[in-house]
Protein backbone atom coordinates (compact mmCIF):
# COMPACT_ATOMS: atom_id res chain seq x y z
CA UNK A 1 0.00 0.00 0.00
CA UNK A 2 1.24 3.47 -0.92
CA UNK A 3 0.70 6.59 1.20
CA UNK A 4 -0.17 8.48 -1.99
CA UNK A 5 -0.21 6.15 -4.99
CA UNK A 6 1.25 8.13 -7.89
CA UNK A 7 2.11 4.91 -9.72
CA UNK A 8 -1.53 3.84 -9.80
CA UNK A 9 -2.56 7.27 -11.03
CA UNK A 10 0.04 7.09 -13.79
CA UNK A 11 -1.22 3.66 -14.86
CA UNK A 12 -4.72 5.12 -15.25
CA UNK A 13 -3.56 8.26 -17.10
CA UNK A 14 -0.51 6.80 -18.85
CA UNK A 15 -1.67 7.19 -22.45
CA UNK A 16 -2.57 10.86 -22.06
CA UNK A 17 0.49 11.77 -19.98
CA UNK A 18 2.87 10.03 -22.35
CA UNK A 19 1.30 11.75 -25.34
CA UNK A 20 1.71 15.17 -23.73
CA UNK A 21 5.38 14.52 -22.92
CA UNK A 22 6.13 13.37 -26.48
CA UNK A 23 4.37 16.43 -27.93
CA UNK A 24 6.58 18.75 -25.87
CA UNK A 25 9.75 16.91 -26.86
CA UNK A 26 8.79 16.90 -30.54
CA UNK A 27 7.96 20.61 -30.43
CA UNK A 28 11.24 21.46 -28.65
CA UNK A 29 9.30 24.17 -26.73
CA UNK A 30 10.68 23.29 -23.31
CA UNK A 31 10.22 26.65 -21.55
CA UNK A 32 6.91 28.49 -21.91
CA UNK A 33 4.89 27.82 -25.02
CA UNK A 34 1.34 26.61 -25.65
CA UNK A 35 1.22 23.91 -22.93
CA UNK A 36 1.99 26.42 -20.19
CA UNK A 37 -0.49 28.93 -21.61
CA UNK A 38 -3.23 26.28 -21.88
CA UNK A 39 -2.64 25.16 -18.31
CA UNK A 40 -2.67 28.70 -16.91
CA UNK A 41 -5.91 29.50 -18.71
CA UNK A 42 -7.59 26.34 -17.43
CA UNK A 43 -6.40 26.81 -13.87
CA UNK A 44 -7.58 30.43 -13.76
CA UNK A 45 -11.02 29.46 -15.06
CA UNK A 46 -11.31 26.59 -12.57
CA UNK A 47 -10.32 28.72 -9.57
CA UNK A 48 -12.44 31.63 -10.79
CA UNK A 49 -9.84 34.40 -11.04
CA UNK A 50 -8.55 36.55 -13.90
CA UNK A 51 -4.89 35.57 -13.70
CA UNK A 52 -2.85 32.42 -13.13
CA UNK A 53 0.93 32.70 -13.30
CA UNK A 54 2.80 29.39 -13.08
CA UNK A 55 6.24 29.28 -11.48
CA UNK A 56 8.98 26.97 -10.28
CA UNK A 57 7.45 25.71 -7.05
CA UNK A 58 4.96 26.51 -4.30
CA UNK A 59 7.53 28.32 -2.15
CA UNK A 60 8.40 30.65 -5.02
CA UNK A 61 4.69 31.29 -5.49
CA UNK A 62 4.42 32.57 -1.90
CA UNK A 63 7.61 34.59 -2.27
CA UNK A 64 6.41 36.20 -5.50
CA UNK A 65 3.17 37.30 -3.84
CA UNK A 66 4.99 38.97 -0.95
CA UNK A 67 7.42 40.60 -3.40
CA UNK A 68 4.48 42.03 -5.34
CA UNK A 69 3.28 43.69 -2.11
CA UNK A 70 6.71 45.10 -1.32
CA UNK A 71 7.04 43.15 1.94
CA UNK A 72 10.42 43.70 3.58
CA UNK A 73 12.38 44.60 6.73
CA UNK A 74 10.28 45.91 9.60
CA UNK A 75 7.11 44.25 8.34
CA UNK A 76 5.14 41.63 10.25
CA UNK A 77 3.64 38.71 8.31
CA UNK A 78 1.22 36.57 10.34
CA UNK A 79 1.57 32.83 9.79
CA UNK A 80 -0.08 29.78 11.40
CA UNK A 81 2.19 28.02 13.86
CA UNK A 82 1.11 24.59 12.61
CA UNK A 83 2.21 24.40 8.98
CA UNK A 84 5.14 23.62 6.69
CA UNK A 85 8.26 25.75 7.06
CA UNK A 86 7.97 27.61 3.75
CA UNK A 87 4.79 29.45 4.85
CA UNK A 88 6.95 31.51 7.20
CA UNK A 89 10.29 31.14 5.46
CA UNK A 90 9.28 33.41 2.60
CA UNK A 91 8.72 36.36 4.94
CA UNK A 92 12.18 35.92 6.45
CA UNK A 93 13.70 35.59 2.97
CA UNK A 94 12.55 39.15 2.25
CA UNK A 95 13.79 40.48 5.59
CA UNK A 96 10.32 40.64 7.12
CA UNK A 97 9.36 38.90 10.36
CA UNK A 98 6.95 35.95 10.50
CA UNK A 99 4.72 36.26 13.55
CA UNK A 100 3.06 33.02 14.54
CA UNK A 101 -0.61 32.42 15.25
CA UNK A 102 -2.25 29.41 16.92
CA UNK A 103 -4.71 27.17 15.09
CA UNK A 104 -8.11 25.55 15.57
CA UNK A 105 -7.77 21.96 16.87
CA UNK A 106 -10.62 20.49 14.80
CA UNK A 107 -9.59 21.96 11.42
CA UNK A 108 -5.81 22.51 11.94
CA UNK A 109 -6.17 25.95 10.33
CA UNK A 110 -5.45 29.48 11.58
CA UNK A 111 -7.61 30.66 14.47
CA UNK A 112 -9.02 34.10 13.63
CA UNK A 113 -9.40 34.99 17.32
CA UNK A 114 -5.75 34.16 17.92
CA UNK A 115 -4.84 36.22 14.85
CA UNK A 116 -6.68 39.23 16.25
CA UNK A 117 -4.86 38.96 19.58
CA UNK A 118 -1.45 38.57 17.94
CA UNK A 119 -1.98 41.55 15.62
CA UNK A 120 -3.03 43.69 18.58
CA UNK A 121 0.04 42.60 20.54
CA UNK A 122 2.30 43.38 17.57
CA UNK A 123 0.82 46.87 17.29
CA UNK A 124 1.22 47.44 21.03
CA UNK A 125 4.87 46.34 20.91
CA UNK A 126 5.48 48.88 18.15
CA UNK A 127 8.54 47.14 16.73
CA UNK A 128 6.96 45.84 13.52
CA UNK A 129 4.39 47.09 11.04
CA UNK A 130 1.61 44.52 10.41
CA UNK A 131 1.33 44.01 6.65
CA UNK A 132 -0.02 40.60 5.64
CA UNK A 133 -1.59 37.31 6.72
CA UNK A 134 -0.56 33.97 5.22
CA UNK A 135 -3.60 31.73 5.73
CA UNK A 136 -2.82 28.09 4.96
CA UNK A 137 -5.34 25.56 3.63
CA UNK A 138 -3.84 22.76 5.68
CA UNK A 139 -4.36 19.14 4.66
CA UNK A 140 -6.72 20.26 1.86
CA UNK A 141 -9.29 22.21 3.91
CA UNK A 142 -9.65 25.94 3.20
CA UNK A 143 -8.96 28.16 6.17
CA UNK A 144 -11.86 30.14 7.65
CA UNK A 145 -11.39 33.02 5.23
CA UNK A 146 -14.57 34.94 6.16
CA UNK A 147 -13.31 35.20 9.75
CA UNK A 148 -9.69 35.81 8.76
CA UNK A 149 -10.69 38.46 6.22
CA UNK A 150 -12.71 40.29 8.87
CA UNK A 151 -9.61 40.55 11.08
CA UNK A 152 -7.37 41.48 8.14
CA UNK A 153 -9.74 44.24 7.02
CA UNK A 154 -9.89 45.61 10.56
CA UNK A 155 -6.13 46.20 10.52
CA UNK A 156 -5.57 46.88 6.82
CA UNK A 157 -3.69 43.63 6.13
CA UNK A 158 -3.26 41.85 2.82
CA UNK A 159 -4.41 38.21 2.77
CA UNK A 160 -2.25 35.59 1.05
CA UNK A 161 -3.89 32.20 0.64
CA UNK A 162 -1.31 29.42 0.85
CA UNK A 163 -3.22 26.78 -1.08
CA UNK A 164 -0.26 24.45 -1.55
CA UNK A 165 -2.33 21.63 -0.03
CA UNK A 166 -5.75 23.10 -0.70
CA UNK A 167 -6.21 23.19 -4.48
CA UNK A 168 -9.71 21.91 -5.22
CA UNK A 169 -11.17 22.82 -1.85
CA UNK A 170 -14.23 25.05 -1.60
CA UNK A 171 -16.19 27.42 0.62
CA UNK A 172 -19.70 27.46 -0.79
CA UNK A 173 -19.39 27.81 -4.54
CA UNK A 174 -15.98 29.53 -4.37
CA UNK A 175 -12.79 27.57 -4.87
CA UNK A 176 -9.52 27.50 -3.01
CA UNK A 177 -6.80 29.86 -4.28
CA UNK A 178 -9.44 32.56 -4.86
CA UNK A 179 -9.95 33.61 -1.22
CA UNK A 180 -6.94 35.86 -0.71
CA UNK A 181 -5.85 39.07 -2.39
CA UNK A 182 -3.41 36.62 -3.93
CA UNK A 183 -3.60 32.82 -3.77
CA UNK A 184 -0.91 30.24 -4.44
CA UNK A 185 -0.57 26.52 -4.87
CA UNK A 186 2.10 23.86 -5.28
CA UNK A 187 2.38 21.11 -7.87
CA UNK A 188 4.79 19.03 -5.78
CA UNK A 189 4.08 15.40 -6.77
CA UNK A 190 2.20 14.46 -3.60
CA UNK A 191 -0.16 17.46 -3.67
CA UNK A 192 -3.84 17.11 -4.71
CA UNK A 193 -2.78 18.24 -8.20
CA UNK A 194 0.87 17.35 -8.64
CA UNK A 195 3.38 17.16 -11.46
CA UNK A 196 6.49 14.95 -11.76
CA UNK A 197 8.89 17.43 -10.23
CA UNK A 198 8.53 20.90 -8.75
CA UNK A 199 5.97 23.46 -9.84
CA UNK A 200 3.66 26.13 -8.50
CA UNK A 201 1.18 28.82 -9.42
CA UNK A 202 -0.04 32.24 -8.31
CA UNK A 203 -3.67 33.36 -8.64
CA UNK A 204 -5.08 36.88 -8.50
CA UNK A 205 -7.76 39.19 -9.89
CA UNK A 206 -5.43 42.19 -9.62
CA UNK A 207 -3.98 43.17 -13.01
CA UNK A 208 -1.05 45.12 -11.57
CA UNK A 209 0.00 42.31 -9.23
CA UNK A 210 -0.22 39.79 -12.05
CA UNK A 211 1.97 41.88 -14.35
CA UNK A 212 4.50 42.45 -11.60
CA UNK A 213 4.66 38.75 -10.70
CA UNK A 214 5.16 37.78 -14.36
CA UNK A 215 8.07 40.21 -14.46
CA UNK A 216 9.58 38.87 -11.22
CA UNK A 217 9.39 35.30 -12.56
CA UNK A 218 11.75 36.14 -15.42
CA UNK A 219 14.54 38.20 -13.82
CA UNK A 220 12.42 41.36 -13.51
CA UNK A 221 11.92 41.63 -17.28
CA UNK A 222 10.24 44.59 -18.91
CA UNK A 223 9.03 44.47 -22.50
CA UNK A 224 11.34 41.55 -23.27
CA UNK A 225 13.67 39.26 -21.36
CA UNK A 226 16.77 41.37 -22.03
CA UNK A 227 15.03 44.51 -20.75
CA UNK A 228 15.41 44.12 -16.96
CA UNK A 229 13.53 46.83 -15.13
CA UNK A 230 13.66 45.38 -11.60
CA UNK A 231 15.44 42.69 -9.59
CA UNK A 232 13.53 39.44 -9.98
CA UNK A 233 14.24 35.73 -9.96
CA UNK A 234 14.15 32.72 -12.28
CA UNK A 235 10.99 30.78 -11.53
CA UNK A 236 9.12 29.11 -14.37
CA UNK A 237 7.08 25.95 -14.81
CA UNK A 238 8.69 24.01 -17.65
CA UNK A 239 6.62 22.78 -20.56
CA UNK A 240 6.95 19.05 -19.83
CA UNK A 241 5.54 19.58 -16.35
CA UNK A 242 2.71 21.66 -17.83
CA UNK A 243 2.02 18.84 -20.26
CA UNK A 244 1.92 16.31 -17.42
CA UNK A 245 -0.44 18.52 -15.44
CA UNK A 246 -2.97 18.93 -18.25
CA UNK A 247 -4.36 15.35 -18.20
CA UNK A 248 -3.93 15.15 -14.43
CA UNK A 249 -5.96 18.35 -14.09
CA UNK A 250 -8.68 16.92 -16.30
CA UNK A 251 -8.84 13.77 -14.15
CA UNK A 252 -8.87 15.91 -11.02
CA UNK A 253 -11.86 17.89 -12.25
CA UNK A 254 -13.75 14.90 -13.63
CA UNK A 255 -13.44 12.42 -10.78
CA UNK A 256 -10.40 12.64 -8.48
CA UNK A 257 -11.70 15.47 -6.30
CA UNK A 258 -15.00 13.63 -5.81
CA UNK A 259 -13.33 10.24 -5.35
CA UNK A 260 -10.98 11.45 -2.62
CA UNK A 261 -13.94 12.88 -0.72
CA UNK A 262 -15.62 9.47 -0.88
CA UNK A 263 -12.49 7.90 0.59
CA UNK A 264 -12.45 10.48 3.39
CA UNK A 265 -16.11 9.80 4.17
CA UNK A 266 -15.39 6.07 4.39
CA UNK A 267 -12.48 6.65 6.77
CA UNK A 268 -14.54 8.93 9.00
CA UNK A 269 -17.47 6.52 9.18
CA UNK A 270 -15.20 3.62 10.16
CA UNK A 271 -13.00 5.54 12.62
CA UNK A 272 -15.33 8.09 14.23
CA UNK A 273 -15.85 6.08 17.43
CA UNK A 274 -12.15 5.35 17.95
CA UNK A 275 -10.20 8.55 17.21
CA UNK A 276 -10.71 12.25 16.58
CA UNK A 277 -11.35 12.37 12.83
CA UNK A 278 -10.93 15.52 10.67
CA UNK A 279 -13.72 18.08 10.82
CA UNK A 280 -15.02 19.79 7.67
CA UNK A 281 -17.26 22.73 8.63
CA UNK A 282 -20.65 23.16 6.98
CA UNK A 283 -20.31 24.77 3.57
CA UNK A 284 -16.64 23.77 3.23
CA UNK A 285 -15.14 21.13 0.93
CA UNK A 286 -11.68 19.65 1.44
CA UNK A 287 -9.41 18.32 -1.29
CA UNK A 288 -7.81 15.96 1.27
CA UNK A 289 -4.11 16.39 0.71
CA UNK A 290 -3.90 14.33 3.90
CA UNK A 291 -6.36 12.47 6.10
CA UNK A 292 -5.18 13.28 9.61
CA UNK A 293 -6.44 11.77 12.85
CA UNK A 294 -5.74 12.95 16.40
CA UNK A 295 -4.67 10.54 19.11
CA UNK A 296 -4.72 10.88 22.90
CA UNK A 297 -1.00 11.33 23.45
CA UNK A 298 2.39 11.36 21.78
CA UNK A 299 3.09 7.88 23.15
CA UNK A 300 -0.12 6.49 21.68
CA UNK A 301 0.49 8.22 18.34
CA UNK A 302 4.04 6.89 18.02
CA UNK A 303 3.04 3.38 19.11
CA UNK A 304 0.24 3.31 16.53
CA UNK A 305 2.55 4.55 13.80
CA UNK A 306 5.06 1.81 14.58
CA UNK A 307 2.35 -0.83 14.72
CA UNK A 308 0.96 0.21 11.34
CA UNK A 309 4.45 0.11 9.86
CA UNK A 310 4.73 -3.47 11.09
CA UNK A 311 1.58 -4.24 9.13
CA UNK A 312 3.00 -2.55 6.00
CA UNK A 313 0.62 0.38 6.26
CA UNK A 314 2.41 3.71 5.79
CA UNK A 315 1.59 6.77 7.86
CA UNK A 316 3.14 10.22 8.33
CA UNK A 317 3.45 12.85 11.05
CA UNK A 318 2.72 16.39 9.83
CA UNK A 319 4.27 18.31 11.64
CA UNK A 320 6.38 17.12 14.58
CA UNK A 321 7.92 20.53 15.27
CA UNK A 322 5.97 23.78 15.53
CA UNK A 323 7.08 26.84 13.61
CA UNK A 324 7.90 28.73 16.81
CA UNK A 325 10.23 25.88 17.81
CA UNK A 326 12.26 25.90 14.60
CA UNK A 327 15.89 26.96 15.08
CA UNK A 328 15.70 29.19 12.01
CA UNK A 329 12.91 31.20 13.64
CA UNK A 330 14.52 31.53 17.07
CA UNK A 331 14.39 35.33 16.93
CA UNK A 332 10.68 35.26 16.07
CA UNK A 333 9.77 32.64 18.67
CA UNK A 334 7.54 33.80 21.51
CA UNK A 335 8.31 30.72 23.58
CA UNK A 336 6.44 27.56 24.55
CA UNK A 337 3.03 27.91 26.14
CA UNK A 338 1.63 30.57 23.81
CA UNK A 339 0.56 28.06 21.16
CA UNK A 340 -1.22 25.35 23.17
CA UNK A 341 -3.20 23.90 20.27
CA UNK A 342 -0.20 23.65 17.97
CA UNK A 343 1.95 22.16 20.72
CA UNK A 344 -0.65 19.43 21.28
CA UNK A 345 -1.22 18.73 17.58
CA UNK A 346 2.51 18.25 16.98
CA UNK A 347 2.42 15.41 19.51
CA UNK A 348 -0.86 13.74 18.60
CA UNK A 349 -1.57 13.90 14.84
CA UNK A 350 -1.07 11.03 12.39
CA UNK A 351 -1.89 11.03 8.67
CA UNK A 352 -3.13 7.85 7.01
CA UNK A 353 -2.83 6.74 3.36
CA UNK A 354 -4.96 9.07 1.26
CA UNK A 355 -5.53 9.43 -2.48
CA UNK A 356 -8.35 9.08 -5.03
CA UNK A 357 -7.37 5.54 -6.05
CA UNK A 358 -7.84 3.88 -2.65
CA UNK A 359 -10.49 1.16 -2.81
CA UNK A 360 -13.09 0.40 -0.16
CA UNK A 361 -11.05 -2.69 0.75
CA UNK A 362 -7.95 -0.52 1.19
CA UNK A 363 -9.79 1.86 3.52
CA UNK A 364 -11.27 -1.01 5.54
CA UNK A 365 -7.82 -2.58 5.89
CA UNK A 366 -6.33 0.63 7.26
CA UNK A 367 -9.28 1.39 9.52
CA UNK A 368 -9.36 -2.14 10.91
CA UNK A 369 -5.64 -1.99 11.64
CA UNK A 370 -6.03 1.35 13.43
CA UNK A 371 -8.89 0.04 15.56
CA UNK A 372 -7.16 -3.24 16.38
CA UNK A 373 -3.89 -1.60 17.36
CA UNK A 374 -5.61 1.09 19.44
CA UNK A 375 -7.57 -1.59 21.27
CA UNK A 376 -4.27 -3.18 22.28
CA UNK A 377 -2.77 0.17 23.34
CA UNK A 378 -5.78 1.21 25.41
Amino acid sequence: MQFRDLKKQYEVLKEDIDREIVEVIESSRFIGGPKVSELEKGLAEYVGVKHCITCGNGTDALLLALMAWGIGPGDAVFVPDFTFFSSGEVASTLGATPVFVDVIPETFNMDADSLDKVVKKTLEDGKLTPKAVVAVDLFGLPADFPAIRAVADRYGLKVLEDGAQGFGGQIGDDRACSFGDIGTTSFFPAKPLGCYGDGGAVFTDDDDSAALIRSFCVHGKGEMKYDNVRIGMNSRLDSIQAGILLPKFEAFRKHEAADVNKVAAQYSELLKDFVETPVVPDGFVSSWAQYTIRLNSEEERDALKNALQGREIPSMVYYPKAMHCQEAFKKESSGDGEFPVTDKLCKTVLSLPMHPYLTRDDVERVASAVKEELSKLR
